[in-house]
């Protein structure tokens, strides 16, 4: 079947489904496969369950005409899903980076969703799957269309960019993450840039955080730049005030109060001011949009519980993200700090030397009160409290309950530290 015929289908039946468990009446299921499963095995299932068709590609699970066969059920998904997008008016803006992608997506959308219809990638589908899903969300009616894209190796953004066929794109930072999977910093940032060779080669238009030198350098000789900047005046001003603990930043003669903690997060912010300038967004719009925005899903949440001030940033972690927030803890003028630090992953050969790092850092930065949690950091040398496990901190603070403390709780997302919240 030609892919106009399956988007005529599509656009009757607009709903995509790769999970049976999940199937709604009147959708589309993708039988893809994994490591452990085949989903052609849930063909029939899915159709049972109220599929308008199932698409296969192994014909022994064909069973009447509301089964699509196809040569590659994967590759049928990502060209339907490109094929969506063109169709579309809608203006794509693609968005990757080592940190801060979900938090970015999230202020750009707050601020472009007060003038324009605007869609954005929803919780983690921001993979060779999710993109493609992702832009089947956009509707006729939708102006703008914001796709994050995440990587752990190299050619996967590539795969991504020629997926989702940005009209403009922005890249956060280059850090370590996924070191192990990209082959070191220089992997990621040749990983990441990725994103830039395909905005160069079609002649698109690049955002970025010109006070950056990676992302100056590397885009100092394009035209179709636009950046922010606190003292380049090529770019457009955009000044941090303060973290203290929220982030304050100014534009022109607005001044914008976040409920964002942490210096980190003002490129995150300006950049969405930036791209609200650009799409014409109204400044006093702009700053509604960015004061209004409340972090949520583990990520820098303001908690309070039990007389206890959490700062809880238990999303992921790397050693990038890992030292910024500590950097941005350790100036808060709160007595009683107190850390839970949890293991990074996907950080390879050089996972021990990063985590000493960090035990190292906190020590430097002058923190009393620090637990490391996880195998990882089991292992460094350092005269804070160590435990292997989480439940072995889970008896800890059931024998030993915390004083009302202003608690930072960061670690990788295997590692689930928003668990701590239960033992407090």
């Amino acid at each position: 079947m030609e892919l106009k015929q399956l988007h005529h289908i599509f656009l009757q039946h607009p709903t995509a489904c790769t999970d049976t468990r999940k199937i709604s009446k009147n959708c589309i299921y993708f039988a893809l496969k994994g490591p452990n499963f085949n989903g052609n095995t849930f063909a029939k299932d899915a159709l049972k369950k109220g599929a308008a068709f199932a698409i296969i590609d192994e014909k022994e699970f064909y069973q009447n005409e509301r089964t699509i066969l196809v040569s590659d059920v994967l590759k049928t998904l990502q060209q339907l899903g490109s094929y969506h997008r063109n169709q579309c008016k809608a203006k794509v803006i693609s968005l990757t980076g080592s940190n801060g992608k979900t938090t970015t997506k999230e202020l750009i959308y707050a601020v472009l969703s007060k003038k324009y219809k605007t869609i954005a990638t929803k919780g983690n589908l921001n993979n060779h799957i999710g993109v493609p899903l992702t832009l089947f969300t956009i509707k006729e009616d939708t102006e703008i269309a914001i796709i994050e894209m995440g990587a752990n190796h190299q050619k996967e953004i590539e795969l991504l960019s020629s997926i989702s066929q940005p009209d403009f794109g922005y890249i956060t930072n280059f850090g370590k993450a996924h070191l192990e999977g990209f082959g070191g910093v220089e992997g990621v940032i040749k990983g990441k840039s990725e994103l830039y060779g395909y905005l160069v080669a079609n002649n698109r238009h690049i955002f970025l955080n010109a006070d950056d030198p990676i992302q100056k350098e590397k885009l100092a000789p394009y035209i179709k730049k636009i950046g922010f900047s606190q003292t380049d005046h090529e770019y457009y001003n955009i000044t941090f005030d303060a973290a203290d603990p929220f982030v304050k930043l100014s534009f022109e003669d607005q001044t914008i109060t976040t409920n964002l903690i942490g210096a980190y997060n003002f490129a995150n912010c300006a950049i969405a001011t930036l791209m609200g300038k650009y799409f014409n967004v109204p400044k006093s719009e702009i700053k509604e949009a960015l004061e209004t925005y409340l972090p949520d899903n583990n990520r820098s949440q303001i908690i309070t519980k039990n007389g206890h001030h959490i700062v809880l940033d238990a999303y992921n972690a790397n050693p990038t993200s890992m030292q910024a927030a500590l950097e941005s803890f350790s100036k808060t003028k709160n007595a009683n700090k107190m850390l839970f630090l949890g293991d990074m992953f996907e950080l390879g050969e050089t996972s021990g030397e990063e985590h000493q790092k960090i035990a190292d850092l906190t020590q430097e930065l002058g923190f009393q009160n620090v637990c490391f949690v996880g195998g990882h950091f089991f292992k460094v040398q350092t005269k804070m409290k160590q435990f292997e496990t989480f439940q072995q901190l889970k008896e800890h603070l059931a024998e030993h309950p915390l004083p009302p403390s202003y608690l930072l709780i960061k670690g990788s997302r295997g590692m689930a530290l928003e668990r701590i919240l239960d033992c407090i």
